[in-house]
């Protein structure tokens, strides 16, 4: 069993971090997997956020991809974890209360998704073309942290050329 408090540099691609991504107080958000060593994203929007839906839409994201552990946030839509990791036959650590920190790789990807829309704006109507345009945009962006490569070029192992 993996440790999550490893530094991630010692963790390979399917290690997971979740949580959601609230628009305008009961509507539409967004669910985001954020992975531990690449940055690699991916996001889904949910019509409110109920566990049943976020746990339908973690599956979708995480079916096809390599997963080994996920670290939800402690809010309610991920209550019913066991639902998803007997499903995806993966690990879950739950962060201690109030330790943002201990996903500090979601929550930096959260506010650099942030920059495509403000707090309280209303998703409803954000279509999954923008979606998929906001995940393309944050996979592609250069990281320092990465030594300048791309969560995507690191995540699949590519050179991208974006000149």
């Amino acid at each position: 069993m993996k440790d999550p408090k490893k530094q991630t540099s010692e963790l390979g691609s399917g290690d997971w971090e979740a949580d959601t991504v609230a628009g305008k107080t009961g509507k539409a958000c967004l669910v985001t997997l954020t992975d531990r060593y690449s940055r690699f994203l991916k996001i889904k929007k949910v019509a409110v956020k109920k566990s049943k839906l976020v746990i339908e839409a973690m599956v979708q994201m995480l079916e096809p991809l390599p997963k080994e552990t996920v670290i939800p946030d402690r809010g309610k839509e991920f209550t019913n974890h066991q639902d998803w990791t007997d499903k995806l036959k993966v690990e879950v650590y739950f962060p201690n209360p109030h330790a943002p920190w201990q996903r500090g790789t979601n929550e930096n990807t959260n506010g650099l998704l942030r920059e495509y829309f403000s707090k309280g704006s209303d998703l409803t109507f954000i279509d999954e073309h923008t979606i998929q345009l906001w995940e393309d945009k944050l996979n592609n962006r250069l990281r320092k942290c990465l030594n300048w490569k791309t969560p995507y070029e690191v995540f699949y192992g590519k050179i991208v050329h974006l000149l």
